[in-house]
């Protein structure tokens, strides 16, 4: 198998501070290369100062893990925007951009990592954001993986591309906010109350399947999705980084899964996983579906 890196996305969710250090201080000594950080999804989740993820981030760094700080991907106040500025200044670590003000603030000055949040479906997107400095892209997580092997055929020079391998999808997200609504309160009110849903809040039909996941302003897959017996593809196809979606719970099993089938061990699998989760998008189907090679 070729060669592939293990990246750990930011964490979706908002946990106590003491939790996210904690957290980190464990992915130092896990078998990840590149270990994103900082709040994506909602400015109101302020537990961590910049001061707190530069501290992490340099302990992180100290581990031997590159670190990249990933921005928010819904700014709605002038705030967010300052906050952007500082993230997009910084001399240190490369950043991921999750939307188009970011890219206008990263052009021209720094490489920098084009988020799955970034609508980039075809390679003349691809080129254009290369040109102004992206060295790596995530793929939107509704991609199957025949649109993204073409664009590995056609993708810029020295270009990686990094492949949501495992978590809860990020599907969308919104100016109001879902937890606040669920729990009949304005958003302006919320008293960030999705600190009590550290993995999520689950959404169920009236046949009581899990739907999606509430997470704030964010909507994501009932379940996790889960790429992992799409490796082998992935490697054929040339694919640079898998990413993993941190947990609240588990995310290591997860983790040192993953590596052990890069590193050719196929004797233990998926121990820990859970058991239901989602692959639909990368055959090109409804992303809740659950498929395998033999069903395409």
């Amino acid at each position: 198998m070729r060669e592939m890196k293990i990246s750990l996305g930011p964490i979706h969710y908002y946990w106590s501070k003491e939790n996210v250090e904690q957290f980190y201080r464990s992915v130092e000594h896990w078998p990840v290369d590149i270990v994103y950080l900082g709040e994506t999804v909602c400015a109101k989740r302020r537990a961590l100062r910049n001061a707190d993820w530069l501290d992490i981030a340099a302990r992180l760094a100290g581990a031997g893990k590159s670190v990249v700080i990933s921005t928010l991907a819904l700014l709605e106040a002038n705030s967010d925007l300052l906050q952007l500025e500082k993230i997009c200044a910084n001399a240190h670590y490369m950043v991921e951009a999750n939307d188009m003000s970011a890219v206008h603030l990263l052009a021209g000055r720094s490489p920098f990592v084009v988020g799955p949040h970034i609508n980039c479906y075809n390679s003349e997107t691809l080129s254009l954001l290369a040109g102004l400095g992206a060295t790596r892209w995530v793929h939107p997580v509704e991609l199957p993986a025949t649109t993204i092997a073409m664009l590995q055929n056609t993708r810029p020079e020295a270009m990686e591309t990094e492949v949501f391998a495992y978590g809860h999808l990020p599907l969308s997200f919104s100016a109001r906010c879902f937890t606040a609504r669920a729990d009949n309160v304005g958003k302006d009110e919320c008293e960030q109350r999705c600190i009590g849903d550290p993995e999520g809040r689950a959404l169920f039909t009236q046949e009581h399947e899990r739907l999606f996941t509430i997470n704030g302003i964010q909507l994501q897959s009932g379940i996790p999705c889960n790429l992992f017996n799409e490796m082998v593809p992935m490697s054929a196809m040339g694919i640079d980084i898998v990413r993993i979606s941190p947990q609240f719970t588990a995310t290591e099993l997860v983790v040192r899964a993953f590596h052990a089938v890069l590193n050719g061990d196929y004797t233990s699998p998926e121990k820990g996983m859970p058991a239901a989760f989602c692959n639909g998008y990368w055959y090109g189907e409804a992303g809740m579906k659950c498929l395998s090679a033999e069903d395409d």
